[in-house]
């Protein structure tokens, strides 16, 4: 899993993450608070060694963590309610690229501690 992190002096805090990988980027980017994400890596330590999962539900990304890997799935997965065959003269339809992604617990935690550490580390050069 590639990915790059950066201290914007407008946008703040930002991790870049490989187009396969852009939703686990989202993810961070958008759901996990950076005053949370030392809590969060605790919560990764009890997942490690548990045989149950963990499911966070963002507001628009589902995280389902196991001591296996990490599942990252869009909620428009999700919507069922909406008949898409209405839609077909239009030539429309849900592109499913892109809004789901995983990769092992592993890779996951190596990039959630280096997120933790790149934060740290950016907050006291202030």
């Amino acid at each position: 899993m590639e990915y790059q992190f950066i201290k914007d002096p407008i946008a703040g805090f930002k991790v870049r993450m490989s187009q396969e990988h852009a939703l686990v980027g989202r993810w961070l980017n958008e759901e996990l608070p950076l005053t949370e994400v030392a809590s969060f890596l605790e919560q990764l330590q009890g997942v490690k060694h548990s045989t149950e999962e963990l499911k966070l539900e963002g507001k628009e990304v589902r995280l389902t963590l196991s001591k296996d890997e990490a599942l990252f799935e869009a909620h428009s997965l999700f919507q069922n309610d909406v008949d898409l065959s209405r839609y077909e003269d239009d030539f429309l339809e849900l592109d499913e690229d892109g809004l789901s992604a995983g990769c092992g617990f592993e890779d996951f935690e190596a990039l959630m501690q280096d997120w933790y550490g790149f934060i740290q580390s950016r907050k006291l050069r202030r």
